[in-house]
Parts: structure tokens; C-alpha cells; sequence
């Protein structure tokens, strides 16, 4: 009943009471300060012990260094790696902690012989400190070395040892330890000392830096030799006598030299370590990025060897992107050509990374694009004559043309006519959200303001987003399921830090569609191959282990910029060349400057696959051999695998019936000849102004036979046609010093070769022309009608528009 009632009444007593009871005995103040010295001893560690600015360094994907940025405060200071060598951990303990597994933080037998050493010369002769002692001293710079400072370390070495591993203090101690001059832990000493990683020292090499952060300002390497040979030598004969080594590797390792002065740090993509300093505020880390180092510095090699032969034509700057295309991870990144010595043209530029006219580095997007919606068959014939567009008349870099060309040819080619034509045809606000949807960032402005002129370099692009659509248009091929399905996240932007793995190797559900179907893609493919490669590349063929490449070329306008991007199913290789300062120079042209590198670096890559042919999405169909068309009623045939979007597109418009007299040499009707003496030829005619060119460098092409001049009528095919102007054009004519407008020079086809054509400008004559139908004329500012007529009655007319410009 009594303890009951005790029980009542200490409960009925508040705990702060209590307290105060207890903090009244002796027991309970010496519990009270027991607990508050836990908890300072608990507390007394930073929780961060190192707070020094650090290089920032960029790795390979196996961790090879491939560059680093000197820290803030001008010292080599790596970021801490707790992965440190076992030759330096071994040689390190033995030199400066023997027992260093075996103690708690503090070894008390050193600390005896310490204070021993130092009663008796009446100054700090020894420290007796241990690593884990050495780490916190590290930790706490400009601490005098006093008792009570010696105290400090001891009791926060005992609380580091709990914080962390053994493992753990080495690694602290082999980041920050000084190693002289301005470098500071293992990893910077042993690229400045020896040019090499850690892991890869030898016995002599890690005894010599276990030496050198017991006395770093006195045995700096290049001075004091003998006594850092001495010291090292002793070491090797301790890790001798302890097993380590035998004696033969002991006395080779004493043969090898000190080091005499620091090395360069590696410096293989210093354009790529800015950038990835920058990205997610990654300055002072240890940055793993996708590179291949061993690749890298072959295709740097690469670069800066075309670089030297470029500089004669002073183009100043290159760069080269490689990407694996199953994953879109960068294998090679050299963003532009070293310094010239004494020179500066803004070689730490990353032209990768910089928007660049396109030059027509965009003709294999639009040609897929119009093979997917089924505009065109891959052998089409796409018009390829002198065109004027409003006030913008493209010209092929040629200056000559076919009159008609197959659609493939003329990527092959790269011939700009057709392409305009063809953008023309497909659309420009559509082709303009395609490349957005693609991945091409810089095309911001909107359709409307590039016109015509974005497929030939009106527009401007990155190697890095050009790179990463061709890469993803390789990965869709690569990946089309026989269930005739896509993965539109097979689209995305390349990726070089190993942190973005998860954000770009992944699946989306599989969709039907996607911006390319597999056989566009694989046509498109096939023509790219068969674009003519430079000339130290065009025996390729010849070589078995030569591998397909598809590739394309593109010049800017004013010659600033040279393209070459290729691709297998393996790899994307992308170059540039030209000058930062957007300076253009005669012959910097893409097949002569770019081609040339990107064929050298595709040597260096494995692999001569080649992309399988989608059958399940193509279908054999009958076209006609001239003309690339769907097969009509009255064309030679072949058979041939199209895309099945391509089932929708039309019918050759080229091949004709023809009645023919019985000697074939005119053209006739029932009203002029008897119907059983008509003769009816298919025959293939383009239109008057794609036959004048056309049949200048096809020589079977035939020519219609005129009308029988018995038969009445007007002949139902078109024997006339005006080349320049077109329908409804703007001119743009400069002023010439005299003050009156400059002439331009109006042309017109025909198809009977003598034919003379009367030319009329505003109903009033102008004068006639045989053969060649060309005529300068300088019509005054405004709008006009020209109207031609031939000697059998056919005119044609166009309405154009003249605009002065003054000269200036």
C-alpha cells in the first residue's frame, strides 16, 4: 500500500522537477555531463570535412581521364575517389602507418614515442600521427601543431573511425593529401607526375608519392633527387622485406627514374568538359561521360591532321560527333581543332553545339518525308530546269541541269532544283514541323519567314541535333517489329553523361506510325549510298570489308560551311568544317573538306552491316522504266519493292499513244488519214522545257514527230514553253551606274529544233530567235505580259512584274 502511495507521488511530480531533482546528486550531474559529452563527441565531426573548391574532371566511360579545369583556387585538386590503388595503399601504410587496420584512430604506442621524442628535445620533433590522425589535421588547415590542437585531432580521428570505413579514410587521405606545388591527392599527382592513372603506377611510382605528402614543399619533384631516391629505395625495401615484392622487382623498381617536371593533364575534349561543367551545375565533379577514350583520341588525331591540310585554304576550324545508334550515346566528341600557335580563331568555340546554315544537309529528311506519304516513288522523275518562285530562282551548284531527274539521283546528286520543287510539292509549314518534330531545335522561326530557301540553308542547325535525327531515324529502321509497329521514343537527342542512361534508353508503347516508315527510311538509306564519294574513297567498292555507309553532304551559301553526316546501323558520324567567324573561302565545300574526315573516322569503327530490307512494310509493284511513275497503260515495265504508302501516288503522266502516219513521221487523225493506215506508238514525252535539257544528256530520248500539215486542228500536246519568267513572277533588277535598270535574259523551249519563236512584250515585237530561244531584255520598272508565238501558230503567255533596286 505504501509503495503504491510512492508511486502516486512521483508520478504527481512534473518531469522537469524531477529533473532538477536528480541534477541535485552527484549521480546525477556526472550522468548530466556523461551525456552532454556524448553528444558534443557525437557533434565534434563537420559533417562535410572538406569544403575546397575541386577540378573539375571529365572521364571516359571506363574512367579514363580525358580532361580536367584547374580548381578555383589554382590548385590540381581531383574529387574524392575512394577507390585507391592497392600498390599505393600498400607502400603508403607501410611508410606512414603500419598498423593503420588494426587502431581505432589513434595508435597509442606512436603517441608515446612522439611525446617522448619531444620532452626530450624541448620542440615538436614527431607527430605521431596516424592516417585517420592525418585526415582530420588535413581537414583543419592553419591549426598550429600544439597539444591541445593534438588533442582535437585525436579525439576526432576515434569519431571518424566510427563515421566511416577503413576503405573510406584511405580514400579521404589520398584525395587531399599535398603532393606538392599545386597539386593536391593522388589521382592529379599521379597525371602530373607520371601522365598516368593511378591504377596504373608502378612499385617505384607509388612509393614515391606515399613519400611525397610527408614533406611536399622539400622533396618536390625535380629537386632534392637524392634524398627522394633515398627515401624511396628504404621504402622499397621495407615492402621488399614485408613480402610485397621479391627482390628482383625491389632492384628494378630502384632503376627506374624520379620524375623531373609535371606532365600536361590530359587534354582530349576540352570543348565537351565546358559543357558538361555547365549542365546541372557540374562544376567541380568527377563527370562520367559515354566516350570511348581510346576513339577519341584517334579521331582528334583525325581532325587535327585535315585541320593542317584545311589551314592552307585558311579554314581554321573542324568538328566530329560520334554516336551509337542503338542507344544515341556519344562515342567521339572533339568540338573543334587545337590553337594555332601565336593564333586565335575562336578554337574553343564548340561548333558542335553552334547553329550553322544547313547548306542541303536537310534533302534526306524531305525525301523520306515524301516517300512516307506516299508523293513520290523512289525513281520518280522530279523537274530539274532553270525556275523562278516568286522572286527566288534556285540554281543547282552545278549550273547545268537534266531537264528531269530520277527522285533518288537527285538526292544522290544533291541537286537543288528538284529539292525546291519538291518542298514545294510536299509543303513548307509541313516540312517545317517535321524537322521540329525530329529534333532540330534552332529551326524557330516560323515557316512562312524560310520560304523555299530551308531546304537549301535558309535555316540554320547544331551537329548535335543533325547527328542525333539521322541516329534516330537508324534506331527506328534498326527496331520496326514485323508486326509493323514503331517506338516513337526511338527519337531523341543524343546523350553523353552515363547519369542520362535512364532518360533515353527506354520504350515507349509501340505505335503504328511513326515521323519516317521503315521503307521510306531504308530507301532513303539506299539512296544516300549511292552518293559519290571522294575521290581517295571511290575504288570502295572493291573491298570486301567495306561497309555501306549512307551519307550526304551540304555547303552553306558564300562557302561557310562544309557538312558530311554518314550512318550504318551502327554508328552516326557527323563533321563539319569552316571558320568560327562564319568567314566563307573559295572550295570550302562539304564533299572536299568534310567527306574526306568522315570516311577516315568511319575506318576507325567496326562493323560493315547493312540495314535489313523491311519487306513487311513494302510491296512489289509495276512502274514504268523511264519515268519511275506507277505504270500506266503505254510505258516499257519493271517490277520493283516501293513503299506501301507509295500504292496512293499517281500514274505516269509521260507516256503517250501516238497516231502516227504509216511512214512514222508525222502525227495524224482520222480526219487526215485513213484509220487503218494509222500507226499508234507509246511514246515518252516531257514537257518542252524539261525535253530541252533533258535530251542533251539522254541521248535516246526521241523527240515527237511534228503534226501532218494536212491534218486540221491544233495539236493536243504542247510543242512551246516559257522557262523564265514563269506565271505571276517577281523580278528584281539591279540599276546600273547609267541609272537605268539592268537587262534579264527571258528563255523559252521548244520542242522542233529550227523552230522560230516572234516574241512580244506588252503586245509590242521584240524581235524572233532560232535554236537557242533566249532574249535580254530590260522591260521598265512594273508589271508586263510576254508573249511568245512559234511559226505553226502555238503562243504562250506569262505575266510577270519587273522591281528596280538601286545600286549601292
Amino acid at each position: 500500500m505504501k509503495n503504491a502511495e510512492q508511486e502516486e507521488t512521483v508520478q504527481a511530480v512534473p518531469f522537469h522537477q524531477r529533473l532538477l531533482l536528480l541534477w541535485k546528486t552527484k549521480k546525477g550531474k556526472a550522468l548530466f555531463v556523461i551525456i552532454l559529452l556524448l553528444i558534443w563527441y557525437a557533434c565534434c565531426l563537420p559533417r562535410t570535412l572538406f569544403h575546397d573548391p575541386l577540378s573539375t574532371v571529365l572521364e571516359d566511360r571506363n574512367g579514363t581521364l580525358l580532361d580536367a579545369r584547374i580548381a578555383g583556387d589554382g590548385q590540381w585538386r581531383f574529387p574524392y575517389d575512394g577507390q585507391v590503388p592497392e600498390k599505393f595503399a600498400k607502400a603508403l601504410i607501410l611508410y606512414e602507418d603500419k598498423y593503420f587496420y588494426r587502431h581505432p584512430g589513434v595508435n597509442p604506442a606512436s603517441l608515446f614515442r612522439a611525446l617522448k621524442q619531444n620532452l626530450s628535445r624541448s620542440h615538436i620533433v614527431s607527430g605521431g600521427s596516424t592516417l585517420t590522425m592525418q585526415v582530420i589535421r588535413l581537414s583543419r588547415k592553419g591549426k598550429s601543431r600544439t597539444y591541445y590542437q593534438k588533442l582535437i585531432e585525436l579525439i576526432q580521428a576515434t569519431r571518424l573511425e566510427i563515421r566511416c570505413s577503413k576503405k573510406e579514410i584511405l580514400g579521404l587521405y589520398a584525395s587531399n593529401a599535398p603532393f606538392g606545388s599545386n597539386v593536391v591527392g593522388l589521382d592529379a599527382a599521379s597525371w602530373r607526375y607520371f601522365g598516368r592513372s593511378p591504377d596504373k603506377l608502378s612499385w617505384a611510382e607509388a612509393a614515391t608519392l606515399a613519400i611525397l605528402p610527408n614533406t611536399p614543399s622539400l622533396l618536390y619533384p625535380g629537386k632534392n633527387e637524392e634524398k627522394l631516391k633515398r627515401k624511396r629505395d628504404r621504402l622499397l625495401d621495407r615492402l621488399q622485406a614485408a613480402g610485397e615484392l621479391d627482390a628482383l622487382t625491389c632492384e628494378l623498381a630502384k632503376q627506374e627514374p624520379l620524375p623531373q617536371k609535371p606532365h600536361p593533364l590530359p587534354d582530349e575534349a576540352p570543348q565537351l568538359l565546358d559543357r558538361a561543367a555547365a549542365y546541372k551545375n557540374q562544376r567541380g565533379k568527377r563527370i562520367r561521360t559515354t566516350l570511348d577514350a581510346g576513339l577519341q583520341a584517334r579521331v582528334k588525331a583525325i581532325v587535327e591532321k585535315h585541320h593542317r591540310r584545311l589551314m592552307g585554304n585558311e579554314i581554321h576550324n573542324a568538328c566530329v560527333l560520334v554516336l551509337e545508334v542503338k542507344t544515341g550515346k556519344t562515342l567521339a566528341y572533339v568540338g573543334n581543332t587545337q590553337a594555332e600557335a601565336g593564333a586565335d580563331h575562336g578554337n574553343d568555340v564548340d561548333v558542335i553545339m553552334a547553329a550553322r546554315s544547313t547548306g542541303s544537309i536537310l534533302k534526306p529528311f524531305l525525301y523520306a518525308g515524301m516517300l512516307s506519304d506516299g508523293q513520290i516513288l523512289p525513281n520518280t522523275l522530279i523537274p530539274d530546269i532553270p525556275m523562278q518562285f516568286g522572286s527566288y530562282a534556285p540554281q543547282n551548284f552545278s549550273e547545268t541541269y537534266d531537264g528531269a531527274v530520277p527522285a533518288k539521283r537527285a538526292l544522290a546528286r544533291s541537286l537543288n532544283v528538284p529539292a525546291v520543287k519538291l518542298l514545294q510539292q510536299y509543303g513548307i509549314g509541313r516540312f517545317h514541323d517535321l524537322l521540329q518534330k525530329i529534333g532540330l531545335q534552332t529551326i524557330t522561326r516560323s515557316a512562312d519567314n524560310y520560304g523555299l530557301t530551308l531546304i537549301l540553308g535558309g535555316a540554320e542547325a547544331r551537329l548535335w541535333d543533325l547527328a542525333g535525327a539521322y541516329a534516330s531515324m537508324a534506331r527506328t529502321l534498326n527496331r520496326y517489329t514485323k508486326e509493323e509497329k514503331y517506338y516513337r521514343s526511338d527519337f531523341h537527342p543524343p546523350w553523353f553523361l552515363c547519369s542520362d542512361s535512364l532518360n533515353y534508353i527506354k520504350d515507349s508503347d509501340p505505335e503504328g506510325t511513326s515521323y519516317f516508315d521503315a521503307a521510306s527510311t531504308w530507301i532513303t538509306f539506299e539512296a544516300m549510298v549511292e552518293v559519290n564519294r571522294p575521290d581517295e574513297e571511290a575504288s570502295w567498292r572493291e573491298y570486301l570489308s567495306s561497309g555501306k555507309i549512307a551519307w550526304k553532304t551540304g555547303t552553306s551559301f558564300g562557302f561557310r560551311d562544309g557538312w558530311a553526316i554518314g550512318l550504318s546501323p551502327e554508328y552516326v558520324v557527323a563533321v563539319w568544317t569552316g571558320n568560327a567567324s562564319g568567314e566563307g573561302r573559295p572550295g570550302l565545300v562539304g564533299v572536299q573538306t568534310a567527306a574526306p574526315i568522315l570516311f577516315e573516322v568511319f575506318g576507325q569503327l567496326s562493323g560493315n552491316t547493312w540495314f535489313k530490307k523491311p519487306l513487311h512494310e513494302m510491296q512489289e509493284v509495276t512502274v514504268c522504266k523511264e519515268s519511275g511513275f506507277k505504270a500506266g497503260e503505254y510505258c516499257d515495265k519493271e517490277r520493283m519493292w516501293i513503299q506501301k504508302a507509295g500504292i496512293s501516288s499517281s500514274v505516269c503522266p509521260f507516256h503517250h499513244l501516238l497516231h502516227l502516219d504509216p511512214q512514222g513521221k508525222y502525227r495524224v487523225t482520222s480526219e487526215c488519214e485513213a484509220v487503218s493506215q494509222i500507226q499508234h506508238v507509246p511514246w515518252f514525252i516531257l514537257p518542252p522545257a524539261q525535253e530541252l535539257y533533258y535530251k542533251r544528256k539522254n541521248a535516246t530520248y526521241r523527240t515527237i514527230p511534228p503534226m501532218d500539215p494536212r491534218c486540221p486542228g491544233t495539236a493536243s500536246i504542247h510543242s512551246l514553253e516559257l522557262i523564265y519568267p514563269k506565271q505571276g513572277s517577281t523580278i528584281y533588277v539591279p540599276i546600273e551606274i547609267d541609272g537605268k535598270l539592268g537587262r534579264t535574259v527571258f528563255e523559252a523551249a521548244h520542242r522542233k529544233a529550227g523552230m522560230h519563236i516572234f516574241w512580244h512584250l506588252d503586245d509590242n515585237y521584240l524581235g524572233e530567235t532560232s535554236g537557242i530561244h533566249q532574249m535580254a531584255l530590260a522591260p521598265t520598272a512594273g508589271k508586263h505580259v510576254l508573249t511568245l508565238v512559234d511559226e505553226a501558230g502555238e503562243s504562250v503567255s506569262e505575266s510577270f512584274e519587273i522591281i528596280g533596286k538601286e545600286k549601292k
